[in-house]
């Protein structure tokens, strides 16, 4: 039987996660947050890219809840407040990774605009990190429990509609 299409849209102003099926109906809705320096699409400016991209690659299947990630790669840490303090500056990348790929060429993709060479990812994030508030550095915050529950329905190439 083959998987079904869904896709997945972020509204930057609502700072929401809707996922749809293919007829699409709401399967899930969340609070996430993007960028605190708002929607944009240029290298290193910390902003959340707008427009159609797809999931590229889905990273984490298994690992437990609150694993740290550093470049994609789970670190052997599990986050806690404590931890935090120990790394203040470091971007809590937590449990799952959806890796996003612009699909626009000169908008999302390829050049100095590239979401996947920016690295953003639909991920998980600290418990106390607020959502439905603008706070990351590029990428969509999920709670952990809600990107578990999203990295389980999607496929890699699930398209993802980011609005602002």
């Amino acid at each position: 039987m083959p998987e079904q299409q869904h896709s997945i849209e972020i509204d930057i102003p609502q700072q929401t996660l809707t996922l749809r099926d293919a007829a699409g109906n709401v399967l899930m809705r969340t609070h996430v947050s993007t960028a605190k320096n708002g929607p944009g699409e240029r290298m290193n400016s910390e902003c959340t890219p707008r427009g159609r991209h797809i999931i590229r690659a889905k990273i984490g299947v298994g690992a437990p809840t609150n694993t740290v990630f550093v470049s994609r790669r789970p670190t052997d840490e599990i986050y806690t407040p404590a931890l935090r303090v120990l790394y203040p500056q470091r971007d809590w990348i937590l449990t799952r990774i959806l890796w996003l790929s612009g699909q626009e060429p000169g908008g999302n993709r390829l050049g100095n605009v590239d979401s996947m060479r920016r690295c953003i990812y639909i991920h998980g994030a600290p418990d106390e990190d607020i959502m439905g508030t603008p706070s990351s550095h590029g990428c969509i915050k999920m709670r952990n429990l809600d990107i578990i529950a999203l990295f389980d329905r999607v496929a890699a190439s699930t398209p993802v509609l980011i609005n602002g």
